[in-house]
């Protein structure tokens, strides 16, 4: 695959995210179909590979330091902190200090390595400002527990005050056609400050691969479920979109999700990708967007097909907006 910067790392521009291998979308495979995917993308040329302590409460960091510790040198590894399960057995945000340690620890030791290459404040902890995270996540560069720092959903703003404590990285938001909310002030404070950027959902959580057409068919456990773009209210205005990405796919002689993948990494040359996928033929597929070159013509007419104008329904319920720290986009799509 054709390969970006992150940070002082070489990565492929396309890497792979981990975190449907144990929970959130669909039912997570069998421990050994995950093995076989992770260590398949090695194989193909995925050297950027993403988890958090939040997937499956530990069980992904788990998988990737039993599968992957044998192969350790052949990937960056990005991880998560600052988000995890309380001690009733909830998810919780908790960005102090201490808690941000320890969770680098428990972490260090799920994956079984010594150091980390790139770990993440997984949400920012409204609580707690961010200075003092990020100064506990430059503690840990100093004891040679992380390599490098990111931060996740954060806005402009809050990514300049991180920046001024310990130089950033990387910044992961959720980011691909239907979710435009970085375009606001994020994509450009990571160009000035030399941040790359790490773009999550770059498939619109499945949707932009044209598979899924059918939200009853989701499992009751799957997070896409109470998102308002999935419901009722909104998916079927949604699902009308898909016919004239899918003419737009072939006319450019690739598949829907390579195109989807191809526009994101055309926003920028310091941005990458992490699709997830549960498929080897999936993994593949997405291997194959790297180096698709979209002219202008077909961007601009994917970009007037789905946009913030054509697209039904916010992408978080109230509840989980409140946790987020991205700038809001003042075009909304129609109720």
């Amino acid at each position: 695959m054709n390969t970006r910067r992150l940070g002082p790392f070489t990565v492929s521009e396309i890497g792979l995210g981990c975190m449907s291998l144990s929970h959130a979308y669909g039912v997570p495979p069998e421990p050994d179909a995950a093995a076989t995917l992770l260590l398949k993308a090695l194989d193909l040329g995925y050297t950027h590979i993403d988890s958090a302590a939040l997937y499956g409460f530990g069980a992904n960091e788990t998988l990737i330091g039993r599968v992957l510790k044998g192969r350790r040198n052949d990937f960056v590894l990005a991880s998560k902190g600052g988000m995890s399960r309380n001690a009733q057995g909830q998810r919780e945000i908790d960005g102090r200090p201490e808690s941000v340690r320890r969770h680098c620890e428990e972490s260090l030791s799920r994956l079984q390595t010594d150091v980390i290459d790139l770990y993440y404040l997984h949400r920012w902890d409204k609580r707690v400002p961010v200075e003092e995270s990020v100064g506990a996540l430059s503690e840990l560069v100093a004891t040679g527990k992380i390599k490098t720092i990111g931060l996740s959903e954060v806005s402009a703003a809050t990514i300049r005050k991180a920046h001024r404590i310990h130089p950033l990285t990387a910044v992961q938001s959720e980011y691909s056609l239907w979710t435009r909310n970085v375009e606001v002030a994020v994509l450009e404070a990571c160009r000035e400050l030399g941040i790359t950027f790490v773009a999550f959902s770059p498939l619109a959580r499945g949707f932009l691969t044209g598979k899924l057409r059918d939200t009853s068919a989701m499992p009751p456990k799957d997070i896409r479920l109470g998102m308002p773009r999935f419901q009722a209210d909104h998916f079927p205005r949604n699902l009308q979109l898909l016919d004239g990405v899918a003419a737009l796919a072939r006319e450019q002689g690739c598949t829907m999700s390579q195109l989807a993948l191809a526009w994101v990494l055309a926003q920028g040359t310091h941005i990458v990708a992490i699709p997830g996928t549960t498929r080897l033929d999936h993994l593949e597929e997405n291997a194959g967007a790297t180096g698709i070159t979209l002219s202008q013509d077909l961007t601009r007419r994917l970009d007037a097909l789905v946009n913030p104008s054509t697209v039904s329904g916010a992408r978080y319920s109230p509840a989980v907006q409140a946790e987020i720290d991205t700038e809001e986009l003042t075009i909304e799509s129609e109720p």
